[in-house]
């Protein structure tokens, strides 16, 4: 009896020990060392890809942000600031940082099958949009111009990228709300267009925060 209350007495003690040492080296000394690691030599990935203009943090560059006007008395859904280059649809994309404090709402797909016909009525409502909103005097947007971004949300529904397509086709759009030349704003999008990654990894893609701050900049200078 005496045997038997010993021996479980030492294998509890041994298993507490152990317990005690893995937390030790898994919970604190291996989270400190990599992320002491990670802020040596990524700083800026590892706290979150932040974005900074005028010394203050206004959004990160791997989450999507909406460019909205504030809402009015009586409406539901935001009306898109012309002004600004727009993300691509989603419901769970945070406010806008250039002008008002970023704050993220919420993060998902549509989740419906390519012949739903709530889907259906999105992206003809969504292409609709995208056709009369940028197409300015002078310069007329054809449904047909518009890229497949412009008028469907990405997996995460944060996705901060969009097409050099789709940045290309509301640059009428821009340069006329801001009062610059269609070649200001065209540098612009190539400026802050992205190739593939290592030259063959994804698809080219424009950042559309770093693209507004950048025109924020351009229309105060």
């Amino acid at each position: 009896m005496n045997n038997s209350v010993g021996n479980t007495g030492r294998v509890l003690w041994a298993g507490l020990r152990a317990l005690l040492v893995l937390t030790v080296i898994c919970g604190v000394l291996y989270p400190l060392a990599v992320t002491g690691i990670a802020q040596a030599v990524f700083p800026g990935r590892a706290n979150g890809s932040e974005v900074k203009e005028d010394g203050r943090v206004v959004g990160s560059e791997l989450i999507g942000q909406t460019y909205n006007l504030p809402l009015k008395e009586g409406e539901e859904t935001p009306t898109p600031d012309l002004k600004w280059f727009q993300p691509r649809p989603s419901n769970g994309l945070g406010a806008n940082s250039v002008n008002t404090q970023y704050k993220l709402i919420l993060s998902g797909a549509t989740n419906r099958s390519g012949d739903n016909a709530d889907l259906i009525q999105w992206v003809k409502d969504a292409k609709a949009a995208v056709v009369k909103d940028n197409s300015v005097p002078g310069h007329t947007v054809k449904p047909s111009d518009v890229p497949a971004d412009a008028v469907t949300s990405s997996g995460s529904g944060l996705d901060p990228h969009i097409s050099p397509e789709y940045a290309k086709i509301q640059v009428h759009r821009v340069a006329e709300q801001n009062h610059l030349t269609v070649a200001q704003v065209d540098k612009l999008v190539a400026d802050h267009t992205d190739g593939r990654i290592l030259g063959f990894v994804g698809e080219p893609r424009v950042n559309v925060l770093q693209l507004n701050i950048a025109l924020k900049e351009l229309t105060q200078g």
